[in-house]
């Protein structure tokens, strides 16, 4: 029997439809064929390893006096929660370093048991993590 014509009779119908499942998006259908990941979290670990971190800047004892004073003028008015805007030195969880970030907001208290200032709404933050202080006045 001869090869030639043996499809014929099928070779020009359009592709089969199911009625019960509706065809699958091509971009689907490529994702099942793409390589697995033959090495769990590496492509993680190379993102960590390239994301960069800050090196917290070592103060003058200038800088850390103009802070001390401007906790001290804050201790005077803690009753009244004046707002403030702070910068301070966010340490890393994963890798050493970290970044600096700024914070607006309305002090509740300063703790200087735990050597840090507490917010109204319940973020602390440690002093000597405090690279500046600016005082919101009304």
């Amino acid at each position: 029997m001869s090869d030639v014509g043996k499809y014929d009779d099928i070779i020009n119908l359009s592709h089969p439809t199911s009625k019960k499942h509706p065809r699958m998006p091509i971009r689907d259908r490529a994702a099942q064929f793409a390589p697995f990941a033959a090495l769990v979290g590496y492509d993680d670990a190379v993102e960590e390893t390239a994301r960069v971190t800050d090196e917290m800047v070592e103060q003058s004892e200038e800088m850390k006096a103009v802070i001390d004073e401007k906790l001290r003028y804050l201790s005077e008015r803690i009753g009244e929660m004046p707002t403030i805007l702070v910068t301070y030195f966010l340490p890393d969880e994963k890798k050493s370093g970290g970044e600096y970030k700024i914070f607006e907001g309305r002090i509740k208290r300063l703790d200087d048991y735990d050597a840090m200032m507490i917010f109204e709404c319940g973020k602390k933050i440690l002093y000597d993590k405090i690279y500046s202080v600016e005082i919101k006045e009304k």
